[in-house]
């Protein structure tokens, strides 16, 4: 995956792991940018999924990373929008499946059931995994909604 600027955003449950998100992102020599939130504080995660994804399919950012407290809310959030593919992942084989299979533009980890051990290994495989086109792509390409 060839890594632009890394978008980031989570809400108050995701906050602690973005934290560690960012650590390793410096540590990688990844450039990012971090849509919020800033704090702990209670939030509604949809008001920093939203911005995130303007940043993906504006081209802003690529690719990003969502955390929220399941990651469920993230990632139907991200999904909103036709230009992103934004894929849950709490294990390196999802993270490998959601690129290989998906060319997830988003990968989105579970904030509350995760350590921070799991999601370097994860952030390794979403970054290294490569999508695998063929009969996927004819797949990806469905997922528009055509009008």
């Amino acid at each position: 995956m060839e890594i632009k600027i890394v978008g980031l955003a989570c809400d108050h449950a995701g906050f602690p792991l973005k934290q560690f998100v960012i650590q390793y992102l410096e540590k990688k020599g990844y450039p990012y940018k971090d849509y919020g939130t800033y704090s702990d504080q209670s939030v509604d995660y949809p008001d920093f999924a939203h911005p995130l994804a303007e940043g993906i399919e504006s081209g802003e950012v690529y690719p990003g990373i969502g955390i929220c407290g399941s990651g469920e809310g993230m990632a139907i959030t991200l999904n909103k929008h036709q230009g992103v593919r934004a894929g849950l992942a709490w294990c390196k084989e999802i993270a490998h499946l959601i690129r290989q299979h998906n060319d997830a533009n988003v990968l989105v980890m579970p904030g509350r059931f995760i350590d921070n051990k799991t999601a370097e290994i994860i952030m390794d495989e979403f970054f290294t995994a490569s999508f695998e086109g063929g009969r996927h792509e004819r797949r990806v390409k469905k997922i528009a909604i055509q009008k």
